[in-house]
């Protein structure tokens, strides 16, 4: 998928000399950078959320499945919500505790920069890979708005996708591949698609089930 990227965080090279005795300073080097990244991806499943944007109408959902380890703990648990008076969807994979405190910190955001959702979700992602504390948050974010989608992570990126489908979370690639393809070859409108390819997702990824919430900028339903 070709994305327009932001990363942040990457350390730079000091070329001043240093005295003999200093010590050495650790460079993060791209493998190193490659691995923390892997390591965000490889620990954030047992969800998935969809999001998509057709024809001016933006719809995300998310599946109700909470996992622990390899048991089913909750099966309708609400994965997605509306933001900054209902201007905003957001969505989330990974730890519910981290996810909300992300809510926050994106809501603290929009309202810095009410007019520029892109600035604000560059901000949090700033801050979520240089904070102490927040860098240690493990979740990924889906941000939509009328006009844009953005994936978030605490690795420093911030994902744009070209073809206005976004997905994360354990069942991401199977969303990600039905809403592609219900997309381009039928006339279903965004908040249908998001539904379909949650429930594709859901009968074949065992972390995600079919008990769906799907949201729309201006309106709401569930499953």
């Amino acid at each position: 998928m070709h994305s327009a990227i932001c990363h942040f965080g990457r350390d730079w090279l000091d070329s001043t000399p240093r005295p003999p005795d200093a010590p050495a300073t650790r460079i993060q080097g791209p493998q190193s950078m490659d691995r923390d990244a892997d390591m965000a991806f490889r620990n954030v499943r047992a969800t998935t959320v969809l999001a998509v944007r057709r024809d001016g109408r933006v719809a995300m959902g998310g599946d109700g499945q909470v996992t622990m380890g390899d048991t089913v703990v909750k099966q309708s648990a609400r994965k997605v919500r509306s933001l900054h008076d209902g201007q905003i969807l957001a969505g989330f994979a990974g730890a519910v505790a981290d996810a909300f405190t992300l809510f926050e910190k994106l809501e603290e955001k929009l309202e810095r920069y009410p007019a520029n959702v892109r600035k604000a979700v560059v901000e949090l992602a700033k801050d979520w890979r240089l904070d102490r504390y927040l860098r240690r948050l493990d979740a990924l974010l889906a941000v939509a708005d009328r006009q844009h989608l953005f994936l978030v992570s605490g690795t420093g990126d911030v994902i744009e996708p070209d073809d206005d489908v976004l997905a994360i979370g354990s069942g991401g690639a199977y969303a990600l591949a039905a809403a592609r393809a219900l997309k381009e070859h039928s006339d279903l409108d965004a908040p249908s698609i998001v539904r379909h390819a949650l429930e594709i997702a859901g009968e074949i990824c065992i972390y995600t089930n079919t008990d769906i919430v799907v949201l729309e900028l201006g309106a709401e339903s569930k499953a």
